[in-house]
């Protein structure tokens, strides 16, 4: 009889797994994937793509044609709930996917639940898609704008930085109009950083002309701008979320065991420690052995032994652990075709630095436009 994998979302981790399974197919089993998008953006590149760098299918993956190359049903639908008893997910559109095992990489979105109004203005960069239409949005009206647009970037961790960096760079090599101010109620930017990675970036920051507002929390999002924790009103045209990560309500809700955010839970094998047949990486994993930042490095490392262990769990046979490095390099785009480096205590930056990130993603992208067999 034939076993069923399901896997949830076309995260790093699962293209990963999607590439393997085409490379070497499982024998007897039916793999199915659900995504509501048929094109997953890779991290490393989408700051590249902002700046103008990259067009959109250099820095994209095709889910559609990777399924198809693999012999894999692709969904194109959301999950909404698991039911964990009869081993089926629920789709957005209603209908019940069965299966023996399920993967989950659906990743995260900005945490916004705690600040007041900003569901309804602001957009955050998570989806994906949705960010990038708002992006073309917003840079046609800085081309025609007669008065600088006013932008504001909440979130001043890697995500924000590099974001802030890339628009400021397109908008200005487009000849057009805004003034960008970065937001964060820490005291200072890329935190989980080594001081030398930090001083680069102020020095960029204040070079491109780009505001920044510290220890400052935002107390609410209005049509107008953003109520910040001192009680002043500070006018903005438009709004981007880059904050910290938030998980999706449905894992908790389904009876998954999840950390104290809702992220789901895995043990050392990225699997749940309340239920044998789910797996789960990336974003939406929280490692409890050893935890690490939410990254795209640290799921596109999983993948490999999330593949190797989906494989086993098929089978019936023994899993394998996942031991992820304590360290891992950061190499962050400063909008031009410069980066930092960042490696524990380490920091080093400059146009060759790009240059290396740029090979190193290429040849990222290659491994599943071309289904290469690299490891």
């Amino acid at each position: 009889m034939q076993k069923r994998l399901l896997l949830i979302g076309g995260g790093h981790s699962h293209v990963e797994v999607i590439r393997r399974l085409a490379l070497k197919p499982e024998p007897g089993v039916a793999v199915t994937l659900v995504s509501p998008d048929r094109h997953t953006a890779y991290s490393g590149m989408l700051p590249g793509h902002i700046a103008g760098h990259y067009r959109f299918e250099d820095c994209h993956i095709d889910l559609a044609a990777l399924c198809n190359r693999a012999g894999i049903a692709l969904v194109a639908d959301k999950v909404t709930g698991l039911d964990l008893q009869q081993r089926a997910a629920r789709c957005g559109n209603g209908a019940d996917l069965a299966y023996d095992v399920v993967s989950v990489d659906c990743g995260s979105t900005p945490v916004t639940a705690n600040i007041p109004g900003a569901e309804n203005h602001g957009v955050p960069i998570k989806p994906v898609p949705a960010f990038l239409e708002q992006w073309t949005a917003l840079r046609a009206s800085a081309r025609s704008a007669t008065t600088e647009l006013r932008v504001a970037v909440v979130g001043a961790g890697a995500g924000g930085v590099e974001l802030v960096l890339a628009m400021a760079h397109c908008i200005d090599a487009d000849g057009g109009r805004a003034r960008f101010t970065i937001i964060s109620d820490g005291p200072a930017i890329l935190a989980a950083h080594p001081a030398g990675v930090r001083r680069r970036f102020m020095a960029v920051l204040q070079r491109r002309g780009i505001e920044m507002q510290l220890d400052t929390p935002v107390q609410r999002a209005t049509p107008g701008g953003l109520v910040l924790g001192n009680c002043e009103s500070a006018a903005f045209d438009h709004i981007i979320w880059v904050t910290g990560a938030a998980a999706p309500a449905w894992p908790r809700a389904s009876g998954l065991q999840t950390d104290a955010s809702g992220f789901i839970a895995v043990n050392r094998h990225l699997q749940s420690p309340s239920h044998a047949f789910v797996f789960a990486a990336g974003d939406i994993a929280s490692m409890l052995e050893s935890p690490r930042p939410k990254s795209g490095v640290h799921a596109v490392r999983q993948g490999p032994p999330l593949t190797e262990n989906l494989r086993r769990a098929l089978r019936g046979t023994a899993l394998k652990c996942h031991h992820p490095q304590r360290m891992v390099l950061a190499l962050i785009s400063t909008g031009d075709r410069c980066a930092v480096a960042s490696y524990g205590p380490i920091a080093f930056g400059g146009a060759w630095v790009w240059r290396w990130k740029d090979r190193i993603d290429s040849r990222f992208m290659a491994r599943y436009n071309s289904l290469t067999p690299e490891a």
